[in-house]
């Protein structure tokens, strides 16, 4: 059989509506000449749910290991058509109104997202939290992290090509699952769009599997691990300007704003700053470089670049040269000393000579250690 459309539907405990999804499923296939399938993944139903999928014709595939992400990634693997549609079998989502998605991917798209937000959002079908907070924040990270156009990256109805979905290398095993989808397929740079879809209340009598605050912050985590450059590099290049500002503003001496002088204590935190926005943008790196050897993030020709530029002989010998001005520095310090007999300094002038000495002997070795470990980690296996 020459299947064109498969739907997934992950299922755990569904007997309530199980049935009425694969009816509308099936329907569309008949009413619009679509070669389908429906595929319902279990991921442990005790209610039943195996023998109502199978009594409406659906394939069901059982699923052992627990998880949204999970069920969905067993039962495209089993799909046999060249697209796959997914969606939750809790009636939320009328799966006899696909003509738009799948439309969007006869059309050439590889991901076709559906939007509640502009489709319609029936009473009681999005709790409050999740429609004017959840939903809104999460998408709009999406959106600044990586650039992508999706008004809503959670909706859980949507398309795309069993080719492109291969490509992606999905791996998460929960709810987020759904954000690694549109952040794959961005990053990729896949052909995305959107239709409007609407949004019904759940038809179940019992609570659904999704945990506000647990699932959220899921889906805030995936999105910050799979975006290194706002979690390290933007945080650590700010903390690094602002204390690389207010070191040389104390540097040359105290610092006063209204009533209050800032001095060489003010300083010592001022380069602990800098010190700590470094590390910040040298672990940027490192995940960076884990991230794409691991398949997290994909291969660019910046990414090249970096082993180009950053070879461990020039991050040896950068180490090497503010650990050796550090020593330097340091000596300085050590023969003023010298010159008041060993005995007690003013704090005011030493530190200035000796704080700085500190900190750029730390990030020497920083740079020393940092260049090792991004050799190791360059490493072809």
């Amino acid at each position: 059989m020459n299947v064109e459309l498969s739907v997934v539907m992950p299922c755990l405990n569904e007997a309530e509506t199980l049935a009425a999804c694969i009816r509308k499923a099936r329907r569309f296939f008949r009413e619009h000449g679509v070669d389908g399938e429906v595929v319902v993944a279990d991921n442990g139903s005790t209610d039943g749910s195996q023998a109502i999928a199978v009594s409406e014709g659906a394939v069901v595939v059982p699923v052992e290991e627990k998880g949204y992400g999970s069920a969905l990634m067993a039962g495209i693997r089993s799909a046999r058509g060249r697209f796959v549609v997914m969606g939750d079998a809790d009636d939320s989502y009328d799966f006899g109104s696909l003509q738009g998605i799948l439309d969007g991917l006869r059309a050439g798209n590889d991901l076709v997202m559906g939007n509640r937000f502009r489709g319609g959002i029936e009473p009681g079908a999005m709790p409050f939290l999740h429609r004017y907070l959840g939903n809104p924040v999460l998408s709009f990270l999406g959106r600044l992290f990586f650039g992508s156009k999706i008004g809503d990256f959670h909706c859980g109805l949507r398309g795309f090509r069993k080719e492109a979905y291969e490509a992606m290398d999905l791996k998460t095993k929960g709810m987020e699952f759904a954000s690694e989808m549109v952040v794959k397929a961005t990053i990729r740079k896949m052909r995305v769009a959107e239709v409007p879809i609407v949004l019904y209340p759940d038809g179940r009598s019992r609570p659904p599997h999704l945990r506000t605050w647990r699932d959220g912050w899921r889906h805030v985590r995936f999105l910050l691990l799979y975006s290194p450059k706002w979690l390290f590099f933007y945080p650590g290049l700010g903390a690094m300007l602002i204390g690389l500002i207010a070191s040389a503003l104390l540097l040359a001496g105290p610092v006063r704003v209204g009533a209050v002088v800032f001095d060489v204590h003010s300083l010592l935190y001022s380069t602990f700053l800098m010190l700590v926005g470094y590390q910040f943008v040298t672990f940027y790196v490192l995940a960076k470089v884990f991230a794409v050897n691991h398949g997290l993030l994909p291969r660019s020709p910046r990414f090249d670049d970096i082993f180009r530029f950053l070879t461990l002989e020039k991050g040896l010998l950068a180490g090497m040269s503010a650990a050796v001005a550090g020593a330097v520095l340091t000596l300085y310090a050590v023969a003023f000393w010298s010159r008041q007999g060993f005995g007690s300094l003013e704090p005011t002038m030493v530190l200035r000579i000796t704080i700085p000495a500190a900190f750029l002997v730390l990030v020497g070795i920083q740079t020393i250690l940092t260049s090792f470990l991004l050799s190791l980690l360059g490493l072809k296996k």
